[in-house]
């Protein structure tokens, strides 16, 4: 039996090690591609995760976002080696804090909005070729419209942060209208707050700061494994988060 193949991007930190980690031991059926814009970092946090044992298996694969020749290269490998692929996760992510309004809007909006345009586009042919496909794009709360009408975001690059999520979401829709006839079932994801490198690589940072403590970045991994298991195919096309869904 064909495994099911998963490919994470920004899989060597955060959300997405958490998702590697959950994935790959949860069932010996999921083979899990590290794909990280480092090589070097993808092997090691493929190494690390082995380590601790798990049941399925794992690969890496060179990809940045930003690159879109990285993206090709990524795209006919993966071609190459499985033919088909099951379930693309658009999960690297940033958030620039430059002093700089066009550079904030720029960086963050290339990585957050424009990489996942790219990746997605390059790999959604291998995704149309799999039985039950699932698009996931990891985006934030803090993109839904109306929870920023309602309360706002104050922190350093919010503007530009939140702005990207809500575009993304857009590019999420968008996919959803036009590929669902076809089987793929496309999924805006909100991990929660959670421990990550995207508030910066202190342990203060990354535990939250002054917003607070952040969950274990597992539970993250634990509602893409619920999606990909079939658990949410009601709420396909939707913005979710573990306990329901998000408002537009």
């Amino acid at each position: 039996m064909a495994p099911t193949t998963v490919l994470i991007t920004g899989a060597n930190s955060g959300v997405g090690y958490a998702t590697t980690q959950v994935l790959a031991s949860a069932s010996e059926k999921f083979h899990i591609i590290l794909a990280c814009r480092s090589l070097e970092n993808a092997e090691k946090a493929k190494s690390e995760i082995e380590a601790a044992g798990i049941k399925g298996t794992l690969s890496t694969v060179q990809l940045d976002v930003t690159n879109s020749e990285s993206v090709k290269q990524a795209a006919e490998l993966v071609g190459t080696k499985f033919g088909t692929l099951d379930v693309l996760i658009n999960n690297a992510g940033m958030g620039s804090q430059n002093p700089d309004v066009k550079t904030r809007f720029q960086e963050t909006l290339e990585v957050n909005v424009i990489g996942p345009a790219v990746v997605a586009e390059a790999f959604r042919p291998l995704l149309l070729k799999a039985e039950k496909p699932y698009s996931i794009y990891v985006t934030s709360g803090l993109g839904s419209l109306a929870a920023a009408s309602a309360s706002g975001s104050d922190f350093p690059g919010a503007d530009c942060y939140c702005t990207s999520k809500a575009a993304l979401n857009m590019l999420m829709m968008r996919e959803w209208v036009a590929f669902k006839s076809k089987g793929l079932k496309s999924f805006a994801m909100c991990p929660g707050f959670v421990i990550s490198n995207l508030r910066g690589k202190s342990e203060e940072a990354r535990n939250g700061g002054r917003f607070g403590q952040a969950e274990d970045p597992k539970t993250s991994g634990e509602l893409v494994l619920s999606i990909i298991e079939g658990e949410r195919d009601s709420d396909a096309g939707g913005f979710v988060q573990k306990d329901g869904v998000w408002p537009w």
